[in-house]
């Protein structure tokens, strides 16, 4: 760390670089409460995916009881065969957002297939795009957490570190220069008496 200089140009930049500080400050704070409400949102679409899986599956368990019974293979039965994905800025922080998501559904007689494989297929394609969702919500949570992060070590930074030392050399500035100024005051009422002196004695 440079030493720091004792001069007004130096009592001069500390004010300046204080005031930026101070007009900073809350901008940041603001984009941290911001995040932090954005992560929120973000987790309580994670839980609500989470609670959608769960709930397709208690469906399909009470609609169609025969899967766990029946020997068909229904493995290739819905494919993805494309997702379609955008990314949104939020304050600067690129997230993914799922748009949609196209399936292809394999050919099956109707009676080669029992009947409810209809029913089969749309909630394969519910489960398949909630699941995609749910990994878009993982995504969208852990770069919003680091978002905060960040924000929140520099909001730490301005506050805690930068304006105390800031403050503290203008402390240290201004006593240093009164200092100065004060025994620039004596010395001269010191050179002045001297001079009386001198010129009284003098013959």
């Amino acid at each position: 760390m440079s030493r720091l200089s004792l001069t007004k140009a130096s009592l001069s930049r500390q004010k300046g670089l204080l005031k930026t500080y101070h007009d900073v400050l809350p901008s940041l704070d603001l984009k941290r409460r911001q995040l932090s409400a954005e992560r929120e949102a973000a987790r309580q679409q994670l839980e609500e995916a989470r609670t959608r899986a769960a709930a397709i599956e208690a469906e399909v368990g009470k609609s169609c009881p025969m899967l766990a019974h029946e020997r068909i293979d229904l493995s290739d039965l819905v494919t993805i065969t494309a997702v379609h994905q955008q990314e949104e800025n939020l304050m600067g922080t690129r997230l993914p957002k799922l748009q949609g998501v196209d399936f292809r559904v394999a050919d099956y007689g109707l009676l080669s297939r029992p009947f409810w494989v209809d029913a089969v297929v749309g909630w394969l394609q519910e489960a398949l795009r909630n699941q995609l969702q749910l990994q878009v919500a993982e995504q969208r949570l852990e770069l919003l957490r680091q978002a905060e992060r960040k924000v929140t070590q520099r909001f730490n930074l301005f506050d805690r570190v930068l304006i105390p030392r800031t403050r503290s050399n203008i402390r240290q500035i201004t006593i240093y220069l009164a200092d100065a100024e004060r025994a620039g005051v004596v010395n001269s009422k010191i050179a002045k008496r001297k001079k009386q002196r001198d010129i009284a004695v003098a013959p």
